[in-house]
């Protein structure tokens, strides 16, 4: 049984072709699929999150594999909530000749806009077992006011 990919492989994509730079994109999406960190071609790291809603607050979830408490920081400001941190790297001793290194190490960042009005001494965050919950309550809806219109003088 043969394999016919549904999009075109990175070697057969031409310079000109322009979807390619998203093709590229996504293969990159893909390789990095399963991951804890995605990391960019710049050699970033950057989180995966999921932000969710409930009736009375936004949840942001980010997977944090092998960090604890004392490596990630959060930090609110503008409207801004902003996750950043550093994986650190194991000091392991080099026995062998050979060795393969796929895990991440380096500092990371992320930032999320949130709706305004939110009071930052109301958010919540968390950790447990590589897992950074981080509770957001909503603001308190804009409530509109009729104003009286007075006549002049």
């Amino acid at each position: 049984m043969s394999f016919n990919p549904l999009v075109p492989s990175r070697n057969r994509l031409r310079r000109s072709d322009p979807f390619a730079l998203l093709q590229n994109e996504i293969d990159v999406l893909f390789d990095d699929f399963g991951r804890g960190f995605f990391q960019t071609r710049s050699g970033d790291l950057v989180p995966r999150v999921d932000v969710s809603e409930t009736e009375n607050a936004l949840e942001v979830t980010a997977e944090l594999p092998g960090l604890e408490l004392k490596d990630v920081q959060i930090e609110f400001s503008d409207d801004v909530l902003t996750i950043k941190g550093e994986k650190k790297s194991e000091n392991e001793k080099q026995e062998k000749n050979r060795r393969v290194t796929e895990r991440r190490y380096g500092s990371f960042f992320r930032a999320m806009q949130l709706p305004s009005g939110i009071d930052p001494a109301k958010i919540e965050a968390s950790i447990a077992n590589g897992v950074l919950t981080v509770k957001v309550p909503k603001p308190a809806p804009s409530v509109t006011k009729k104003i009286e219109i007075k006549p002049a003088g």
